[in-house]
């Protein structure tokens, strides 16, 4: 990412934490109705809880948007954490979706085309650490899990729709 797209990501993402709850809550509205297979994956979740935890994770990844490799183990044991939940690699491609969605309703003008390649590209990196984990985790010997997402999942391979080519 160059530092141009860092900055952006900084910038929407400021304008974002005032209103965090209004807009996990969008993000989440946003997610169950674009892909109704995600929403048994949070059965038995405190929407509160994750929306918060949600919010949390982003503000780490931009906190961190400059050195993503920083958080490289973190996001790894998040990826092998939502593969015991059965998140699946179609999942990612939605959140993504949803991601880019919210920010765009959320910020109205201030979502730029540039700042949405900026988003797409840190949400790509940041997933694509995540699917790789979760690929080398072993299911079968996960237990069913009752436990709530601990945060969203950060899509390799997913594009942004309006990304010149």
């Amino acid at each position: 990412m160059t530092p141009a797209q860092q900055q952006l990501i900084r910038t929407s993402w400021n304008a974002v934490e005032p209103i965090a709850d209004d807009a996990a809550t969008m993000f989440y509205d946003r997610l169950f109705e674009s892909d109704p297979t995600v929403r048994p994956l949070f059965g038995y979740t405190d929407m509160d809880t994750q929306r918060r935890a949600l919010m949390q994770m982003f503000a780490v990844v931009v906190r961190y948007i400059d050195r993503l490799d920083g958080i490289t183990p973190e996001l790894q044991a998040l990826g092998r954490r939502h593969a015991g939940y059965g998140v699946g690699i179609d999942h990612y491609a939605s959140v993504g979706r949803a991601l880019i969605g919210t920010l765009e309703e959320g910020l109205g003008d201030a979502f730029t085309h540039e700042t949405a390649i900026a988003w797409a590209d840190a949400y790509r990196r940041v997933s694509s650490v995540m699917i790789e984990a979760a690929q080398q985790t072993d299911t079968r010997s996960t237990r069913p899990m009752r436990r709530r997402w601990r945060t969203m999942a950060l899509p390799l391979g997913w594009q942004l729709h309006s990304t010149p080519t």
